[in-house]
């Protein structure tokens, strides 16, 4: 069946397509709930719904109590057995859930289709599409890309791994617009297939990451590949010169590649983005223009001038340079990047629940890099293990803070590599070193720990999944408390 099912590329085909199969969802989070509304518009009559949680254990999910009462037959299996008996047609799987676990294997052998949200959205899409990925970055990068496309007159749809789920908004999406995604390891991990080719793709740098669901930092990085993998000539793919793994794929690419980098590119590089002397330019089949200065870029960091050049060798010939350089003007982040919360006190908090490795953690302490900012710094660090090293975050935690606040699972973790540091580089900066038993008495701590003029930074360098439900939830518990000092 698969076979079939790679043909569809039109909603109707679709519909065509499933009106006597039976279908499975596994995985109820948001955008599968989503997907199930969607299924049960295209005619679906009957949904198995799987999942490992028992997710009505704190109490009922209104989404799913409305589409009971559309004439829809939703059957759960929940708990450890959840795929026992995983015989539907056509299954639809979340991307946090491996596609290699052997019910999947032996569900394809046996002729149905694993597929997953996202797939069938790039087979439906009619609009031109823009892929997104990297290890840091991503996230603020396809929000940049959309609003500069907006600022530049194209309507806009903006989601994937953020926002809402975009297989709602089929009906509405045509060729003439653009279609901006983010797209994480998982998500790309189940779009190895030929059904996903974006017009334009970005991977933004590649560090390790996510080591406790990959098996190993090659298939990560496998899997980041997946973007450019089905692209064609005529498409075009946005690589980091700065970032030896993904100037690499450069080697790998059908599409047309443009590098993006901090210094000036080698001239053997004929496209590109690129700074001098304080401007961003581009370089197309050799020719250089000038885009704007880097000082109009309104965010601070040299990672946001990184994301502008991505953003940019997407952009730049679809709207004029007036309409980037207004979106490098007002454009002030993303939602729980380096988010400012209040002052208090004197006290600046600031909200980075987003930085789940160390890499983003590192971006996010030398975002403060104005005099007087070094040792100001009391960041709060911690959460789910995902097997990554935090070694390279051991020397900046140790020149940019004054304290660490270390809650979670991994508290420990981080606590022997810092005390490692300090006791094999004995004249590093003093920091103070505070363990906490939760993570609202982690904020509490670094409260306490601050003075009139220093800056709390929540930074975690982990995952939320010991504590929250994702990132969003732990950002805004930090939010909550902070405003309620």
């Amino acid at each position: 069946m698969r076979n079939n099912y790679g043909n569809i590329r039109t909603l109707q085909n679709f519909r065509d397509f499933i009106k006597d199969k039976s279908v499975s969802v596994v995985g109820i989070a948001i955008s599968n709930i989503s997907l199930m509304k969607f299924l049960c518009k295209c005619g679906v009559k009957k949904i198995t719904a799987r999942d490992r949680k028992d997710i009505f254990a704190d109490g009922n999910i209104p989404e799913l109590d409305e589409l009971g009462k559309e004439n829809v037959e939703i059957n759960y299996i929940l708990g450890e057995n959840y795929l026992d008996n995983l015989t539907e047609d056509l299954i639809f799987k979340t991307p946090a859930i491996r596609r290699d676990l052997q019910p999947f294997i032996d569900a394809e052998k046996n002729g149905q289709t694993v597929t997953s949200e996202m797939e069938l959205f790039f087979m439906l899409c009619p609009a031109k599409t823009v892929a997104v990925t990297g290890s840091a970055g991503k996230t603020t990068t396809t929000t940049i890309i959309g609003e500069i496309l907006k600022n530049g007159g194209k309507k806009v749809y903006v989601g994937g791994n953020i926002g809402v789920p975009l297989l709602g908004e089929i009906e509405n999406i045509t060729k003439d617009d653009y279609v901006v995604v983010e797209l994480s390891s998982f998500q790309l991990f189940d779009l190895n297939n030929s059904s996903f080719a974006p017009n334009y793709a970005i991977i933004t740098n590649i560090t390790p990451n996510h080591l406790d669901w990959h098996k190993d930092m090659t298939e990560y990085a496998e899997a980041k590949k997946v973007i450019f993998k089905n692209q064609q000539a005529s498409d075009r793919i946005i690589l980091s010169y700065d970032d030896d793994l993904t100037r690499s794929f450069k080697n790998d690419v059908n599409a047309t590649a443009y590098l993006f980098s901090m210094d000036l590119l080698p001239e053997e590089y004929k496209n590109g983005i690129y700074c001098k002397d304080n401007s961003i330019f581009v370089r197309e089949n050799g020719v250089e223009k000038k885009i704007m200065d880097k000082s109009d870029i309104f965010i601070r960091g040299g990672h946001n001038v990184k994301n502008f050049m991505a953003a940019i060798g997407v952009t730049y010939d679809i709207v004029s340079a007036d309409a980037i350089k207004a979106t490098a003007n007002t454009f002030g982040g993303v939602e729980h990047r380096i988010e400012f919360v209040r002052d208090a006190d004197g006290i600046s908090y600031y909200n980075s629940s987003i930085d789940s490795a160390p890499t983003r953690t590192i971006a996010a302490l030398n975002y403060f890099d104005r005099p007087g900012e070094d040792k100001k710094i009391i960041v709060i660090l911690g959460g789910k293990d995902k097997k990554v090293s935090f070694d390279p975050l051991a020397p900046v935690v140790y020149k940019k803070a004054k304290a660490a606040v270390l809650y979670g699972a991994t508290r420990e973790t981080i606590k022997k590599c810092l005390d490692d540091y300090s006791e094999n580089n004995p004249d590093c900066e003093d920091l103070d070193l505070r363990i906490a038993d939760s993570f609202d008495s982690a904020v509490m701590t670094a409260k306490e720990l601050a003075c009139a003029g220093d800056i709390v930074l929540l930074s975690p360098a982990c995952t939320s999944f010991d504590c929250f439900k994702n990132f969003e939830e732990r950002g805004n518990r930090f939010k909550e408390l902070v405003r309620g000092f």
